[in-house]
């Protein structure tokens, strides 16, 4: 698709930006934290100045501005009416206009219209513990903000099968469909044990038929952060990779 951005992008669209891999340069202005490379930052149109620059406002988290670097390349998302489009583009300019803090981008390769990503799911049986949220969590979800209670009591669970986008986990409970969980378990990712502890959305529950009292429940990452599900697909190539040499060690 060439670079028809006026066709498909208006000013008062939302667009999401994520740091390429290859560039880690936050500035320090912005959360403190520069090694969120692959934090997803929500931003809006304000005018597209042509088929190849795009403005932008400042992105903002809580409350507070985010100064993304001048030279920054970023990978854009695009919400239009007519879909969700995408391309890569690099920071060129900054400013004040009035009240209003604007990002000038220059596209660095073609607009073209992004299919959403279906994530292989893996079998599995890990050990998971979870619990609901409590209502002053809600706020997690809705800000992106870590304000999770510690030391709430959990429940355990076995994961039967696992994604970039969610799991699928059995247990003698039921959550209520629609209701968010934290989801707390570990992987071996890259010959390093790391604890994950993820908000999901409780898709949908049932009772097995050939257990009764045992409850399977499909479940939607919420928010989860890219470098975070990037881990998680990297654990399943892993495990997928150990189990084919392993049979081909039994031939």
């Amino acid at each position: 698709m060439a670079n028809l951005l006026s066709k498909y992008v208006v000013p008062g669209c939302r667009v999401d930006m994520q740091a390429i891999e290859r560039y880690k340069g936050l500035s320090q202005d912005n959360t403190g934290d520069n090694a969120e490379g692959h934090k997803t930052y929500q931003s809006q149109v304000i005018d597209v100045l042509s088929e190849d620059r795009v403005e932008i406002s400042m992105p903002m988290e809580r409350s507070k501005l985010v100064l993304l670097p001048v030279d920054g390349e970023f990978d854009l998302y695009f919400y239009s009416d007519s879909g969700l489009y995408q391309c890569y583009a690099r920071i060129v300019d900054r400013y004040k206009n009035n009240s209003l803090y604007v990002l000038v981008l220059d596209l660095i390769s073609n607009l073209r219209k992004h299919q959403r990503r279906e994530y292989y799911r893996f079998s599995c049986a890990l050990e998971m513990n979870s619990r609901q949220l409590e209502e002053e969590e809600l706020g997690y979800v809705e800000n992106k903000e870590d304000v999770l209670i510690p030391q709430l009591p959990l429940k355990s669970s076995i994961i039967v099968d696992i994604s970039g986008g969610g799991l699928r986990f059995v247990a003698n409970y039921a959550y209520e469909p629609q209701s968010l969980i934290l989801c707390k378990y570990n992987l071996l990712v890259s010959g390093v044990t790391k604890e994950y502890n993820l908000v999901g959305k409780v898709l949908s529950v049932r009772e097995l038929d050939n257990r009764k009292g045992v409850f399977e429940h499909r479940v939607q990452y919420v928010n989860v952060d890219a470098a975070e599900r990037e881990e998680i697909i990297r654990y399943i190539f892993d495990e997928e990779r150990k189990a084919l040499k392993n049979q081909k060690g039994d031939w």
